[in-house]
């Protein structure tokens, strides 16, 4: 047998297949699914999905792991790394959270928001300090019928109730129906938005602003219509705005006084 030379075991560096790196889904990651061609920035990552959303607005959810370009090179996508908080626990409301706290008995007081919209956002920005507080936020619907509504509750000392109204600006028909509402243990305060969903940042949903709608076209769907978005209201909400805010830092400032001026009233006490 003829000996063996020393590099009978030496493989050209061109066979030599590299491993294929790993990437962290972060949000605003620009990702490619070469398969289909689309080409999409991260929104979200949950638990074993990726959610990206390209240039026109859709957004398309794929398995986190391996068959995707960045920069134009193969990439196995993973879930970002959670880093480890540098100082005390803040809520989405950005007050101090109160680990395994139970939450209070029911006080007798309420909040009252005008819609189903309004009721989800408020709970999932404040949600944590209402349940330490003991406090109920129901929708009520419209406001239409405020006087009506309040004569009905009877608010007391203990038994205080607070209100938050859309487009709460001079001359509007909401401003005309909150100046009927006195008595000291009632509080009717309102952001200047025509409706919830302009509280939320116009970045936080990727867009530069939120359209103007013409004068007598529902609100809600002129905007999907303007932005090119599903016409189902419902799942726009859900899916497009309200899964996007995080914390009280997606939600316009004049939303967030009025709702901590609501808490802080129906808690005194």
């Amino acid at each position: 047998m003829p000996p063996r030379s020393p590099y009978d075991n030496l493989v050209h560096p061109r066979t030599v297949r590299k491993p294929v790196p790993q990437v962290e889904a972060e949000k605003d990651l620009v990702v490619e699914d070469p398969s289909s061609g689309f080409v999409g920035a991260v929104v979200r990552c949950e638990k074993d999905v990726v959610h990206l959303e390209d240039r026109f607005g859709k957004v398309r959810g794929y398995p986190l792991g391996p068959g995707f370009w960045v920069d134009g090179r193969p990439v196995v996508l993973v879930r970002p790394k959670q880093a480890a908080p540098s100082g005390p626990l803040r809520s989405a409301s950005g007050s101090l959270y109160v680990d395994n706290a139970r939450a209070r008995v029911a006080r007798a007081g309420r909040i009252y928001v005008e819609g189903k919209h309004d009721a989800e956002l408020v709970e999932k920005v404040w949600g944590h300090d209402l349940r330490i507080e003991g406090v109920v936020v129901e929708p009520l619907h419209g406001v239409d019928d405020l006087p009506a509504i309040v004569k009905e509750f009877r608010p007391t000392r203990g038994r205080r109730l607070g209100v938050l109204v859309d487009h709460l600006v001079k001359g509007s028909k909401e401003s005309r129906i909150a100046e009927q509402i006195t008595g000291e243990h009632s509080l009717v305060v309102g952001h200047p938005f025509i409706d919830i969903w302009q509280a939320v940042k116009p970045q936080v949903v990727g867009i530069k602003a939120w359209p103007v709608v013409p004068k007598g076209q529902p609100w809600k769907e002129g905007v999907c219509a303007a932005l090119g978005w599903e016409d189902d209201t419902g799942y726009v909400w859900a899916q497009r705005i309200l899964a996007r805010v995080k914390s009280f830092t997606d939600l316009e400032p004049a939303l967030l006084g009025r709702v901590e001026e609501l808490i802080d009233f129906v808690t005194t006490d």
